[in-house]
């Protein structure tokens, strides 16, 4: 069950980022996220309705859908959909994959969970076999101040990823189940997008072509209900650090789709990075530590 669902976040997520990409022009980044997570949440939210497995919660756990919702579906988001309007998709989704090192972190800092000395090494093994594979592209960056805000935003946007995914953690510890937790956490995010919308004046346009709707529809409901959930269900039952490994395989997903749509084209540091990203995984998934021996 670990991974399949951990390969179903894989390529659903994977390929998101096209579809981000697709979403950004006629309507206002905001905007675009609130149409996004107000339709998934709507439907999540009917699902869980209509088959009786809706959640009661507390205070507590609407507060803490609520900073999820913040985290997860408002503020990350803004952040990376504003960074793809300055560097490319791939190189976001490279900066995107130190969630794995991120959460390994804000686990020690908010459970007190060690950090595993093998997940750390898969991180740097994953994210040094990303640089390779996005070189070029790395190199081909020029260090103007869009750059830089491109990347300062694609930070950030991973840290409150980090974030949300913790408080999906103390959500599931005090049994509440991703389904529920991401219905109201969906709504509460889409929320919090429509009374800045208001506030700030964004205008609520909307682009009726086919690429904008087919890339919401995907974003909102094998992107949003399906990933999340898949996700967030890993999150629960592997823990933070590992579950985010799947974000080093995004640009992996992000460099095929890129082959057959844009013509990248592979070189040989490439199929070296893709082989580290998969040694990565090895660490990640088996019980073979190369520390094995030191600790015995």
């Amino acid at each position: 069950m670990n991974l399949f669902l951990y390969f179903l976040t894989v390529f659903i997520w994977g390929t998101t980022w096209i579809a981000i990409k697709l979403q950004l022009g006629v309507v206002a980044i905001p905007v675009s996220i609130f149409y996004r997570f107000a339709l998934a949440g709507l439907v999540l939210f009917a699902a869980l309705l209509l088959t009786r497995k809706l959640q009661p919660m507390d205070r507590r756990g609407h507060a803490l859908c609520l900073g999820q919702g913040l985290c997860l579906f408002c503020l990350n988001f803004l952040c990376f959909y504003t960074a793809t309007q300055w560097i490319p998709s791939g190189l976001v989704s490279v900066v995107f994959s130190i969630a794995t090192l991120w959460n390994a972190l804000n686990a020690r800092l908010w459970f007190g969970t060690r950090i595993a000395p093998r997940v750390m090494l898969a991180g740097l093994v994953g994210f040094s076999g990303l640089l390779l594979l996005f070189w070029p592209e790395l190199v081909g960056q020029q260090a103007s101040r869009e750059t830089l805000l491109g990347l300062g935003f694609a930070l950030l946007g991973t840290f409150f990823f980090s974030t949300g995914n913790m408080l999906s953690s103390l959500q599931q510890r005090a049994g509440v189940r991703p389904l529920t937790g991401n219905a109201y956490s969906m709504l509460y995010g889409a929320a919090v997008l429509l009374a800045g919308c208001v506030v700030f004046g964004v205008p609520f346009a909307f682009d009726t072509s086919t690429a904008y709707v087919g890339a919401l529809l995907y974003l909102a409901i094998p992107g949003s209900v399906i990933g999340f959930t898949a996700y967030l269900t890993l999150v629960g039952r592997m823990g933070p650090a590992r579950a985010a490994y799947c974000t080093v395989l995004f640009p992996v997903v992000v460099l095929s789709v890129s082959t057959l749509a844009e013509g990248y084209q592979w070189t040989p540091a490439a199929f070296v990075g893709l082989a580290l990203v998969m040694f990565g995984n090895l660490l990640v998934f088996t019980q073979w530590s190369p520390f094995r021996r030191a600790a015995a």
